[in-house]
């Protein structure tokens, strides 16, 4: 008996550990398969679309200078 209880807790703590180490991607895996079923993603892209060229668009206003700058200087390496 304390032989297949032994064993039992050992596979036990071998998933513990597994769950531990992987369980972040398999929760990960799961959430985008039902985002790609849902098509939710388009949504989530287009929320993030907007959100980065807000935020673009906040530092061009306020670094003016230093944007015309850095994008001068890159013109002119090309």
């Amino acid at each position: 008996m304390i032989g297949i209880i032994g064993k039992e807790e050992a596979g036990m703590d071998d998933f513990k550990n597994f769950m531990a180490k992987y369980g972040g991607m398999i929760i990960g895996i799961i959430v985008a398969i039902l985002l790609l079923l849902t098509k939710f993603y388009e949504l989530i892209i287009a929320i993030v679309l907007i959100a980065v060229c807000g935020y673009a668009g906040y530092y061009f206003q306020h670094n003016k200078n230093s944007v015309k700058d850095k994008l001068k200087n890159f013109i002119d390496k090309l």
